[in-house]
């Protein structure tokens, strides 16, 4: 993988971001590869398809491009506010592919974030357009990765390093099977797992995470049995390889590589 823009191809162009949309998605397609099979190399979609930029040939996963000049930052600019929930809530949303770069063109971040951790909670809306705009009161958003949980970031290429291919297939696939979850199954295990991000060790017990109970509580305030449901979680994040079970009570989180 070649983190260097061709810039050659980028030659005639005068808009700056035309200039960094045709290199990154030629980058992408001539350095990328499918982080669910590893199929090499991704498709490109046709120009101006409203869902997605990529997709993979081999097993039909569809990604869309996100790209910026500068430090990785957990805030991204997207489209209408509207357009995006809808999707979120359907079954066409695509994975999102990040990537940062430097001002000499070189890649510097190069992560995905799993369709199946987009909720409306990481959407953020922005302020309508005023009335003097050309398009007054459009409503854009902003996607807020701070709050997907890190098991939903993972990252193929870091701080201008290459993560091995093995570990970024591995770290997308572990979370499969949120996506044959109902809407609030997944939505309790997305915030179980965000509870488990917030310990600040490696290893915790069952005792830190019942810490959160209050706050999930506020969450859910007709379930009674916040405690059951959170036992509940933490045995499907273990069968699913999500924590690691040490001994009665007591849990260790397992890094692949995520952020």
């Amino acid at each position: 993988m070649n983190l260097s823009f061709n810039t050659k191809i980028a030659e005639g162009y005068k808009s700056t971001s035309q200039i960094a949309r045709v290199l990154t998605e030629n980058w992408v397609r001539e350095n990328s590869y499918c982080p669910c099979c590893g199929e090499v190399p991704l498709n490109e979609f046709e120009n101006n398809r409203p869902v997605a930029d990529f997709y993979c040939n081999k097993c039909s996963e569809e990604f869309e491009l996100k790209s910026k000049n500068g430090k990785f930052s957990t805030t991204i600019n997207d489209g209408a506010y509207s357009t995006m929930i809808e999707r979120i809530n359907s079954n066409h949303n695509p994975n999102f592919f990040f990537l940062t770069y430097s001002k000499n063109w070189s890649v510097e971040n190069f992560l995905i974030i799993p369709k199946q951790f987009f909720s409306p909670e990481i959407i953020i809306k922005r302020k309508p357009l005023s009335t003097t705009a050309r398009s007054a009161g459009w409503i854009g958003c902003n996607i807020d990765i701070s709050n997907v949980a890190e098991a939903g970031k993972v990252f193929l290429v870091k701080d201008s390093k290459l993560i091995d291919r093995k570990i970024v297939e591995t770290s997308f696939n572990k979370t499969l099977f949120l996506r044959g979850k109902s809407a609030d199954s997944k939505v309790w295990i997305l915030d179980l797992m965000t509870c488990v991000d917030s310990i600040k060790k490696e290893s915790f017990t069952l005792e830190d995470v019942y810490n959160f109970e209050e706050k999930l509580k506020l969450k859910y305030p007709s379930n009674n049995f916040i405690k059951d449901k959170i036992r509940q979680q933490l045995q499907l994040l273990r069968d699913k390889g999500i924590i690691e079970f040490v001994s009665r009570g007591h849990y260790k989180k397992i890094k692949y590589g995520n952020i």
